[in-house]
């Protein structure tokens, strides 16, 4: 009987209370209508339409769930040889019912970015197949030497998100030795620069954010290289982990340095030594430069 008394009460004091205070109608949202999101750095959002300030890509509003499509890569003729033109042919298929994709996004000016980076990671190309009539991509690429090389793609399928998925070559002959890393911050010289790595933390630690800052010297006469400040390819050593991303200007300028920086998730499989390899581009006023390999090696945590 206590209990249903204790109960009644509660129930009209509840009840006076809200005769005396009026319901105070909730003050609008801060976030209503679209959110704005890059699809290539999802972090980057808004709540009205632009571009990322970071890549410069076209925010779009309701990005679908991200799901992998898959990439069919041929070579011919075969076998592969050494020092002669070979043809690369790349379909994109969608992965409900496996069939061929024929629209897609421009991404940095261009419709697909393909990658080539050899085992002993002393070959880089980066550089744009084109889209031909059938639908698939081609490019005719000469390999430099045998062995194992790791290519990646990285397109935009019309209505998905943005891919990127690598695919392996392997060319008879003799294969050089794997690569052997260790960490390396010191300067690198290009063609007419000088190119600085420094992360923070200055120890990167494996599935935490490290952030990645490119110091080049001179700093004068920077130019976007297709609608980027910088390109980036972070691998590992073992080339089974590769990331694309997009250095951007910081425009922090100490003296005659200017520091482009870019956000980086290691992940957690990788180790030290010698866990990454970070080769770059970037543009001056008379043409494209590479910037030549920084290593750096992640302890695990």
């Amino acid at each position: 009987m206590r209990t249903v008394l204790g109960l009644l009460v509660l129930l009209v004091v509840a009840a006076a209370v809200s005769a005396q205070n009026p319901v105070i109608a909730p003050l609008p949202s801060q976030n209503a209508g679209s959110v704005y999101i890059c699809p290539m750095d999802p972090d980057v959002r808004s709540n009205n339409p632009g571009n990322c300030a970071r890549c410069g890509m076209a925010l779009v509003a309701g990005l679908p769930d991200p799901v992998e499509y898959h990439l069919h890569l041929d070579v011919s003729p075969k076998p592969i040889k050494t020092g002669q033109p070979a043809d690369l042919t790349f379909e994109v298929h969608d992965p409900w019912k496996d069939r061929p994709v024929t629209n897609f996004q421009i991404v940095h000016e261009k419709l697909f970015h393909m990658f080539v980076v050899s085992q002993d990671l002393q070959v880089f190309l980066h550089n744009h197949p084109t889209l031909g009539s059938d639908k698939s991509f081609h490019y005719q690429y000469v390999f430099p030497k045998s062995g194992m090389y790791r290519i990646l793609g990285d397109f935009y399928p019309d209505g998905a998100t943005p891919q990127l998925i690598t695919k392996t070559v392997i060319v008879p002959g003799p294969a050089p030795k794997p690569a052997s890393l260790m960490r390396d911050y010191s300067p690198k010289d290009a063609e007419n620069m000088t190119v600085e790595l420094t992360t923070d933390p200055p120890q990167p630690i494996s599935g935490f954010k490290t952030q990645m800052y490119f110091r080049v010297k001179p700093a004068e006469g920077l130019e976007k290289y297709l609608a980027a400040w910088g390109h980036m390819l972070a691998a590992s050593d073992d080339l089974i982990d590769m990331i694309h991303e997009h250095p951007s200007r910081t425009s922090v300028h100490r003296r005659w340095r200017t520091a482009d920086s870019v956000q980086c998730h290691l992940p957690a499989s990788q180790s030290i030594p010698g866990v990454g390899a970070v080769p770059a581009e970037g543009r001056r006023e008379y043409g494209v430069l590479r910037y030549p390999c920084q290593s750096f090696g992640a302890v695990e945590r």
